[in-house]
């Protein structure tokens, strides 16, 4: 289950976009100029417009394919672990998005803690941990048609990690050196388990704020003292939470000074695999009304960045928080202004 967030960062974009190069060591921040330059094809249609959502929803799966085929949106994401109880629920959806012919996107919501709330002691044991579980929620997951899994939700934003959560993330040097093997060992452990079930799956790892920082280094496998030759952790997918607070993801501020960067177009370049959008919202204060107008906007600018920057899909957080904070209904009772925003910009924009 994803948790109900305290929004990180304090991010302001400033002026001028782009693209940005490799930046995992301890420099003190990203090139101009792209180091590892790929060629990647437009998004596959169809695919564009998510929600998120919890597998302890109210909700009957039946109702939930009723309500994600209603808004217009193609892909439904949330989060379970290889807890019976979230499994079997996440299981139950499944089968019913795969015969509605809808996409269930999940996240295997596994953190850097034990049970009792310690951190693993070892990268082995974080990489056994995540293997373990990951393997388990795909094998039961995979006879439903669930290819898509997220490994991870927001790591490298735990206290443990990140250093400093008001820094942008655009250095390796903002994260735990110490700590960092665990987290690495935890991704590279759950891509490691959905594939052994599914070599054909498709694994995202989760960064949020402007974390090329940590991005980098691990798919170079580097440690945030500036060594080399550690393990790499290789995803299919990139995915990112965006958050208003955040900065604008298209010319998103870095640690220290600025300028901005075009942050979808460096992970293109970077590591030419799609880049999805899993969440993003404004914050939970704003009104209904300011809400609205900040999804139509958002949706102009993410659909117009859909071909060129390789956005796979965007996801807005949430369906249903259970007030009006983020979500579009409240058990099942529409916010109209939101809910209309959201549903009118999908009518007027087909993902074609």
């Amino acid at each position: 289950m994803l948790k109900r967030r305290q929004i990180l960062g304090c991010l302001t974009a400033l002026g001028g976009s782009y693209v940005l190069g490799g930046c995992g060591g301890s420099g003190s921040g990203p090139s101009a100029v792209t180091n590892n330059p790929r060629v990647v094809n437009a998004a596959t249609a169809g695919t564009f417009y998510g929600i998120n959502g919890h597998y302890d929803y109210r909700y009957t799966p039946a109702q939930i394919v009723s309500i994600i085929r209603s808004i217009g949106c193609s892909t439904y994401r949330l989060g379970c672990t290889d807890d019976p109880t979230q499994l079997n629920a996440v299981a139950k959806l499944a089968q019913a998005f795969q015969s509605a012919g809808l996409t269930l996107f999940v996240l295997i919501d596994l953190s850097i803690y034990d049970s009792n709330r310690k951190m693993f002691a070892s990268e082995s044991i974080a990489y056994d941990r995540g293997q373990s579980c990951a393997a388990t929620v795909a094998g039961a997951l995979a006879p439903y048609g669930v290819t898509m899994y997220e490994c991870g939700n927001e790591l490298t934003r735990a206290g443990d990690i990140i250093l400093d959560a008001t820094n942008a993330g655009t250095k390796a040097v903002d994260f735990n050196n110490t700590n960092w093997p665990i987290m690495r060992g935890v991704m590279r452990g759950m891509i490691q388990g959905v594939k052994s079930v599914q070599p054909g799956a498709s694994c995202g790892i989760n960064f949020c704020v402007a974390d090329i920082g940590a991005s980098d280094a691990l798919w170079d496998g580097m440690q945030p003292d500036g060594t080399g030759g550690h393990p790499t952790v290789r995803w299919d997918m990139t995915t990112w939470h965006n958050f208003e607070v955040n900065g604008n993801i298209f010319n998103i501020g870095s640690d220290g000074s600025g300028p901005g960067f075009n942050l979808p177009a460096y992970c293109k370049s970077r590591y030419g695999v799609p880049f999805l959008l899993t969440e993003w919202n404004t914050g939970p204060e704003k009104t209904e009304a300011y809400r609205a107008s900040y999804i139509s906007a958002q949706f102009a600018n993410y659909f117009t960045a859909r071909k060129t920057e390789n956005i796979q899909s965007v996801m807005y957080y949430e369906l249903d928080s259970g007030d009006s904070t983020f979500g579009l209904m409240i058990d099942g009772a529409i916010l109209s202004q939101t809910y209309d925003a959201f549903t009118s910009f999908i009518a007027g924009h087909p993902d074609s």
